[in-house]
């Protein structure tokens, strides 16, 4: 199944770029070619408060594919825009003509002897070089507060900084060569001699543009003058310029050019970074200051020599989080006037963290503090600080009205006129009523950032806006002499401003760049050089109210990381940019047949592809569950006859699963009759037939399972007794399948795994009629959900001894449901869990001599038992493989069976993540191990067989 192909929307598309549709599908796959209304909204919103509809979105996957395009796109004047994670803040991914979108497929790496380089592609999250690098001790420079979202193309694209890299280890400072590809298509490795020379010959005339700009600007002393002063603190406004002073070589300039370019120059198809290292010894302390200015002092008397960090709070900043769970308690005792640093040490050495510290009071000695400045090196400590600050932007936009945008700024002051700034910036968003805004930022380096909240649905909000825009760049430019971007990037919101900050003189040479590269202007045209002075005022994103649960969101795609949908149809964020839309439309009535048109499309692309698995709450940083809202979907789809159904399923439960039993015996008996290769095209043909309501049958598919036998039960030690509840998937099918390698019941693996630990095993009554809910939820059924859920939590209470014993289920996710839904007497469990906080001191663990793979599930990711779940398999096997890019399975429930696409995109990384000795997988959910056994090749059971099979009572 797939979103519908319709011809219209081709046909709608001006001549000019219908035409290059016809082109570009001749060697990209039109299945990655979107041009209909649901996928072009949703790839035209990004992390800013801007957002554009393009008339085409292509998913490019390599290299020669992006040169094509380009060269394609060149020949008839078409622009286009590239995008990776789209987390940028200021506008620079969005487009209304060609989006390029670079993520798949972009994600080879290599590193250099002893670590001190990495080569990226570009749809590497940051974060994952730095895991990639970490046996090293090493890391990339930049550090954005995006690291574990942003892509490397947008980290270089936009020389994005963060709290500790300042100006010394960003891209620019870090860079060591590039792979690119021009707007005419052609490719350069500056890296690379031949390369090099290569493109001499073929572009001479860049070369001696170049060349020329070089030594124009250097001739010139006062603009010399100016761009080294510019960039003594942070600044992305504009091009780069420093790269004419900094470096001599043509090469080396453009190398460095293109950091910061954001897509406007050429696009990055490599990197190669200098790596920076990764200290082990780290210290951090929360100083609280009476007031901004004295904080601002305190700042001055520190650099990058003593300190790796030191992050600013003013009084709002510290009022947004003091609420949350594990803040420290003075937070609500300071005045309204406190303002505070955070300070990072590192070093190589516990001695010389030490004496990084006294260094630090020693220098801030004469500075009075409301509080003793205290350092801890307990990193669950410092942790706590840290979370303070990483929590201000979240918290301030799970606050805001429902409505409105999130709006961050992000300038730069001389460090030694931010006592003056500071306070001069605060007055500036008084005047204008943002009295709730909050200012925070990397004080080293002068860059603040200010967080204001509004609408603009009046022309009078819009006013407002820019108003206080203006007001800030004449204070930043010229009163201190500071930076417009210090490290989001020019993008659509500053780019009417380059000139003034940088002057005719300097303005004029950025031209002449744009057009020495991008002569038509169809790079990313409008961001950083632009003529229309309004453009930051101008196609302003709508946040229209859709639901309780997403009205919340931001829209900053920290979310679509763990999203098993990703590749396939929609993230997280893009579900609630189409929900938004279809909102507006109903609530304006201006489009009823684009609203009926993104309403039925939203059917598969956000719905029936949704997992509902939850992961999304874990990154995003306002909490939201967008699998949530899919379940009320659903619930609003099914009405009345959706809740009748659930009412019989759930008087009539034991019933419904042994029919399940006989479907799956019946199953199981047809494949070993037809064999799997008939059976499997059998169903696949009645799965098309039937519109996919017919399940699809694979060689993983399980055999029946058995409810256990509560007379069986042995007597255990004394006092030792646990409550085991079989989940309705495993009484269902928790029997053996085809490629299991261990084929018993998963109950009964379950109790022997108990006894042998000295349990005895008490069971609930009635079983076959138990069950948590947790189906009945993931359909939007919520009444039904809450029915079984309460009889089971009735039962489970009185067979506990009122909680006195604890609980286990084999099934992870119905722990996860069972915990949020039950009273908290209830001690649950889910196996592994059990088994690593019960049995490890009561067992002998026999390590054996293999590979195995482990997946954690969704429900036990956010359950937090990640650690556990590495413990308890490496106290199992010798190696133990946990790959990081395998998030959900995808499988959700039945999902595997009625989308199996779903499952397969999730998981087509899986099979090149385990290495080749890998001798079988472990999990603990049922469902998700059919997928992963299929997707993967090998056999996925619960860690429940492998910890019985390498244990023996004490």
């Amino acid at each position: 199944m797939s979103l519908k192909f319709v011809e219209s929307d081709i046909a709608n598309l001006p001549e000019v770029y219908r035409n290059f549709y016809h082109v570009i599908i001749t060697f990209i796959p039109k299945e990655r070619v979107f041009v209909d209304p649901i996928r072009t909204l949703a790839y035209g919103a990004d992390a800013s408060f801007y957002s554009m509809l393009p008339k085409l979105v292509v998913k490019v996957k390599s290299p020669e594919e992006m040169a094509n395009i380009l060269k394609e796109a060149n020949k008839v004047n078409i622009p286009v825009t590239f995008r990776a994670a789209g987390t940028s803040l200021s506008g620079q991914s969005i487009t209304d003509s060609v989006l390029l979108v670079a993520t798949e497929g972009w994600h080879k790496y290599s590193i250099g002897p002893g670590g001190e380089s990495i080569a990226l592609e570009p749809g590497i999250i940051g974060a994952e070089a730095n895991a990639y690098l970490k046996s090293y001790s090493r890391k990339i420079g930049p550090d954005p507060a995006t690291i574990n979202n942003a892509m490397i193309g947008g980290i270089a694209a936009n020389n994005a900084s963060g709290m500790c890299c300042g100006t010394a280890d960003n891209s620019y400072k870090t860079v060591a060569s590039m792979k690119l590809i021009f707007a005419d298509g052609s490719m350069l490795d500056t890296g690379d001699a031949a390369s090099r020379e290569e493109f001499r010959k073929t572009h001479p005339s860049i070369i001696q543009d170049i060349e020329k700009i070089r030594d124009e600007i250097t001739a010139d002393e006062e603009l010399t003058k100016l761009i080294k002063h510019k960039y003594k603190i942070k600044n992305t406004t504009g091009y780069g310029l420093n790269s004419f002073v900094d470096y001599f070589d043509p090469f080396d300039i453009m190398n460095h050019l293109m950091i910061g370019s954001e897509g406007t120059l050429a696009f990055i198809t490599e990197i190669t970074y200098k790596t920076v290292v990764d200290h082990e010894y780290k210290a951090s302390a929360l100083m609280i200051f009476k007031d901004m200015n004295t904080t601002c002092l305190a700042v001055m008397k520190l650099d990058r020599d003593l300190v790796a960090a030191a992050e600013m709070m003013d009084r709002a900043s510290l009022r947004s989080v003091e609420d949350e769970a594990g803040m420290p308690a003075y937070l609500k005792t300071l005045s309204p006037d406190a303002a505070s640093l955070l300070v990072e040490v590192r070093a190589e050495s516990k001695a010389a963290l030490d004496e990084l510290i006294e260094g630090v009071k020693a220098r801030l000695a004469d500075i009075p503090t409301v509080l003793p400045i205290e350092f801890t090196d307990v990193k669950a400590e410092y942790e706590v600080l840290w979370h303070i600050r990483k929590g201000i932007f979240p918290a301030v936009g799970g606050m805001r009205k429902p409505g409105t945008s999130v709006i961050i700024e992000d300038v730069a002051f001389p460090k030694e006129k931010m006592a003056e700034a500071v306070p001069e910036l605060r007055n500036i968003m008084d005047k204008y009523h943002y009295e709730d805004g909050i200012i925070y930022g990397h004080a080293l380096d002068g860059n603040v950032h200010f967080v204001v909240t509004q609408t603009f649905k009046t022309q009078e909000e819009i006013e407002r806006y820019q108003s206080l825009i203006q007001d800030v760049c004449n204070m930043v430019v010229n009163e201190y002499g500071g930076s417009l971007k210090a490290e989001h990037g020019t993008g659509r919101n500053m780019a009417p401003f380059v000139e003034m900050e940088w002057g005719q003189t300097a303005y004029r040479f950025m031209r002449k760049l744009k057009n020495v590269f991008d002569k038509d202007n169809t790079l990313n045209p409008d961001v950083i050089i632009t003529d229309n002075q309004l453009l930051y005022i101008q196609n302003l994103k709508p946040m229209a109210q859709a639901h309780e649960i997403i009205d919340k969101c931001i829209e900053c795609g920290f979310c679509e990381i763990n999203c098993p949908s990703k590749n396939l149809t929609a993230t997280p964020r893009q579900r609630i940019v189409v929900q938004r839309e279809i909102a507006r439309l109903r609530q304006t009535g201006e489009d009823n047949t684009r609203l009926r048109r993104l309403e039925e499309d939203y059917a598969y692309f956000g719905d029936e592809t949704c997992a509902t698995d939850g992961l999304c709450s874990t990154t995003c940083p306002v909490g939201i569950n967008t699998g949530e809202h899919t379940k009320h979907y659903r619930a609003n789809l099914m009405g009345d006859r959706g809740k009748s159904i659930g009412r019989f399923i759930t008087q009539n439960f034991a019933g419904v699963t042994t029919m399940a039993r006989l479907g799956l015996t019946s199953a199981g008996l047809a494949h070993s009759i037809l064999g799997t290769s008939l059976m499997g095209g059998l169903t696949q043909g009645l799965h098309s037939l039937s519109g996919h309501k017919v399940p699809l049958w694979n060689p993983c598919m399980p055999g029946a399972g058995k409810t256990p036998d509560p007379s069986q039960s042995k007597k255990g030690v004394a006092g030792r007794k646990v409550v085991y509840f079989p989940s309705c998937v495993s009484r269902t099918m928790g029997g053996a399948s085809a490629v299991d390698k261990d084929k018993r019941q998963l109950s009964q693996v379950m109790i022997q795994l108990m006894e042998k630990a000295g349990y005895e095993v008490i069971f609930p009554r009635e079983m076959d009629k138990l069950c948590c809910g947790m189906p009945f939820e993931s359909k939007g059924l919520f009444e039904s959900a809450d029915k079984m859920s309460s009889e089971l939590e009735k039962e489970l209470l009185v067979v506990s001894n009122n909680g006195e014993y604890p609980i286990v289920c084999d099934t992870s996710p119905c722990i996860y449901r069972m915990r949020k839904m039950m009273d908290k007497k209830l001690k649950m469990f889910e196996p592994l869990e059990f088994i690593h906080d019960y049995l490890l001191e009561l067992l002998n663990f026999n390590k054996e001599q293999e590979t195995i793979a482990v997946h954690v599930t969704c429900s036990s990711t956010k359950l937090g038992l990640k650690e556990k779940f590495k413990k308890v398999a490496e106290a199992c096997a010798t190696t133990v493989v946990m790959p990081e890019k395998v998030r959900c399975c995808g499988f959700a429930g039945d999902k595997g069976f009625e989308v199996p696409e779903l499952n397969e995109s999730a998981l087509a990384e899986l099979k090149d993540c385990l290495p080749a000795d890998c001798s079988a997988g472990y999990s603990n959910s049922r469902t998700c191990e059919m997928g992963l056994s299929h997707r993967s090749g090998l056999s996925y059971q619960s860690i429940v067989y492998l910890v019985d099979r390498c244990t023996t009572a004490k």
